[in-house]
Parts: structure tokens; sequence; C-alpha cells
């Protein structure tokens, strides 16, 4: 037969290392509830983040495509204000031709002179 007072220490032993079970599966729990609730408020932060970020985002999106546009829009502008001057100086020198034919003669025949001697000069010094 089981003596009480052998009974009491293998109870009591018992007892405690049920409490100290309960104890750690408290802390556990509440370890896992405390990460959880911080995982949550990291989530929520990271939601504001982006929900901010967002518009951010597009903004500079727009802007980007506004400069862009008005990069765009000053080089055709550029383009014909060159295309414009083109024609003014094609239209003066048709005008000059048609004005002073035979001094526009000289002028072509002493350019073409100069650019022949030009590029005789350098074929010359490339042989050797």
């Amino acid at each position: 037969m089981v003596s009480p007072a052998s009974a009491t220490p293998s109870k009591s032993a018992t007892d405690i290392a049920d409490q100290a079970a309960r104890t750690a599966d408290g802390a556990i729990r509440s370890t896992q509830r405390v990460a959880n609730e911080s995982l949550d408020q990291l989530s929520d932060k990271i939601h504001e983040l982006r929900d901010s970020a967002v518009p951010a985002i597009n903004r500079l999106a727009n802007e980007a495509e506004s400069l862009a546009r008005r990069g765009l829009d000053s080089v055709r502008e550029r383009t014909a204000q060159i295309r414009d001057g083109a024609v003014r100086v094609s239209d003066n020198t048709v005008g000059y031709i048609k004005d002073e034919p035979v001094k526009s003669m000289l002028i072509a025949a002493a350019t073409g002179a100069a650019l022949m001697a030009l590029v005789s000069l350098i074929s010359r010094s490339r042989r050797d």
C-alpha cells in the first residue's frame, strides 16, 4: 500500500510539473499573440506606406510624361524653325541668281575650283 506521506511528494512534483507546463504554454501563447499583433501592425504600416506611395509614383509618372511631351514639342518647334530658315535661304539664293546670273556663275565656278583644289591637296597628302 502507498502511504499518504509518499504520495504527497510525487503528487506535489506532478503538480509543479503541470503548473510549469501551463505557465510555459501561457508564455508561448502570449509570445505568439504579441508576435501576431506586431506583424499585424507592421502589415498595416506597409499598407499605409504603399497607399501613400502610389499617388507619389503616379504624380512622378505624370510629370515625366509631361516633360517628355514638352521636349518633343520643343524639338518639333525647332525643326519647323530650321525648315523655315532653310526655305528662306533657298528662296534668297534663287532670287540672287535671278538678279545676278553672271556674278552667280562666277561665284559657283570659284567655289568649285576651291573645292577641287582642296580635294586635290587632301588626296595628295594621303598618298605621301
